[in-house]
């Protein structure tokens, strides 16, 4: 890297997934609405025909006048050829196809199992992780051959069990995982703190939060607002409209597919004291089914179960779209998406110094009463070539009795995978708070589930589904 009048325009960044028809578009508006960085953007993508039109979007943006940041996009044959070079990894890839995500999210629905996203927490998060974890296995192995110095973004789920199996194959690697739904919940509090307040414009970054937890079940401790403690405030917000919930500016939980109207949040903060900042969609899948018994009881705490068919037609319109945007009949808008990975690059290039929150291993003891091995979100000080994890404190016991089963799930599953290890496997499916049917039911639809995945998972699995 080469700095220059506080700018570095010579970055070689490798973008593993290059070939997405949404986060990549994402990656590429906030890429060149920042002046300080500039360089090169390596496409892989096993989808070349899509890594290749995101190459044609995203020299078409850099070529626009409104385009302060300059990227040359170009496409790789391999890994070995993406990555060698590279100063910053991206990775985001979907493990499989909606088919297979389709088996994830609604077999369990035959055994009255439901979930709201089917990518982390439940037996949909599992067995994704267990035909995400070798593709992992693989990138791990190439970026250690290949790019050992470079600094890795993950933005794939399952976070937790992405970010640990990288560790695990390259325990030298400089990876983390980034996430948006904690600025979700910061947003929320800044909204709350306007109407109990009566303050007009504050900033999602100017709620000052500390975080800890684990991916998609991280919580906040104490939350503020320029010295104003927002506990009282959310408490007291909660105490007068906990039935109806919060209906953010210009969503509707019943008129979209990712809104919820919070009230899974405020339940969880009068069982437990503390700010649940993750969306509901996603808290209600690491918790027994209160709130997800069935749709009817999905329905009365307002939120959505996210179908696999909603999935499809949308990456139906997103491959149309990708078709306007490589022959110039549209163009991506150049407006910032409020996720902070461009940020975080500019930080660990020396060109500023951050605080987000970040997914790492919990080997510096962020979060004391859990293990060191488990991979944690907590706050980070980003700076040149460095992450410092901040100290975050303790989980309540009552919160830590909530995420055990899933760490203890994280280290079992990734195990599982690696080895293709049945029983191991059935063993965390059966922990899972979500999985209520019994034990043969458990092995019934275990079966099945992996049975629907197979082309993805590795040939030791074939003598144990047949």
């Amino acid at each position: 890297m080469t700095y220059k009048d506080n700018a570095v325009k010579d970055l070689r960044i490798a973008y593993i997934g290059g070939g997405s028809r949404g986060w990549a578009w994402t990656f590429m508006r906030d890429l060149a609405l920042e002046l300080a960085l500039g360089g090169t953007i390596v496409l892989y993508d096993i989808d070349k025909e899509a890594a290749k039109a995101n190459e044609i979007i995203g020299n078409g943006i850099s070529e626009r006048e409104e385009a302060v940041g300059k990227w040359k996009y170009i496409v790789a044959d391999t890994l070995k050829e993406a990555l060698t070079g590279s100063d910053f990894v991206v990775i985001s890839i979907l493990p499989g196809t909606f088919d297979e995500m389709e088996s994830d999210v609604h077999e369990p629905e035959k055994y009255g199992i439901y979930q709201s996203v089917g990518d982390t927490a439940g037996p949909g998060g599992m067995v994704r992780a267990l035909r995400t974890i070798p593709m992992f296995v693989t990138i791990a192995e190439a970026i250690r051959d290949y790019a050992p110095q470079a600094w890795v973004i993950n933005y794939t789920n399952p976070m937790s069990l992405c970010v640990k199996t990288l560790y695990h194959v390259f325990p030298q690697i400089k990876a983390f995982g980034c996430c948006h739904e904690v600025f979700g919940t910061q947003k929320l509090l800044a909204q709350i703190a306007e109407s109990e307040l009566g303050i007009t414009d504050i900033k999602r970054d100017e709620i000052i939060v500390n975080v800890l937890g684990l991916n998609h079940f991280t919580w906040f401790d104490s939350a503020s607002y320029k010295g104003i403690d927002l506990f009282p405030v959310y408490r007291s917000f909660i105490e007068k409209h906990f039935e109806e919930g919060f209906e953010e500016k210009d969503k509707n939980w019943m008129n979209s597919t990712f809104s919820c109207a919070h009230r899974v949040k405020f339940d969880l903060f009068k069982k437990y004291g503390w700010i649940a900042a993750a969306g509901d969609r996603h808290l209600a899948e690491f918790m027994p089914p209160i709130y997800l018994k069935d749709p009817e009881t999905v329905a009365s705490w307002k939120f959505g179960l996210t179908t696999v068919a909603w999935r499809k037609e949308d990456l139906k319109k997103r491959l149309e779209k990708s078709k306007k945007l490589v022959s110039g009949e549209e163009k991506v808008e150049l407006i910032p998406s409020g996720e902070e990975g461009i940020l975080l690059i500019k930080a660990l290039c020396g060109l500023t110094r951050m605080i987000s929150n970040v997914n790492i291993p919990n080997t510096a003891g962020q979060i004391p009463n859990l293990p060191a091995s488990a991979v944690v979100e907590t706050n980070a000080v980003f700076s040149r070539d460095s992450i410092a994890p901040i100290f975050a404190g303790n989980l309540t016991e009552d919160i830590r009795q909530l995420m055990l089963p899933h760490v203890m799930n994280h280290e079992d599953v990734l195990k599982a995978a690696l080895t293709c290890d049945y029983d191991i496997t059935l063993r965390a499916f059966r922990r899972d708070p979500l999985v209520t049917c019994s034990k043969d039911d458990a092995d019934k639809l275990l079966h099945t589930m992996i049975a629907n995945t197979k082309k993805y998972l590795p040939d030791g699995w074939n003598s144990k589904i047949n």
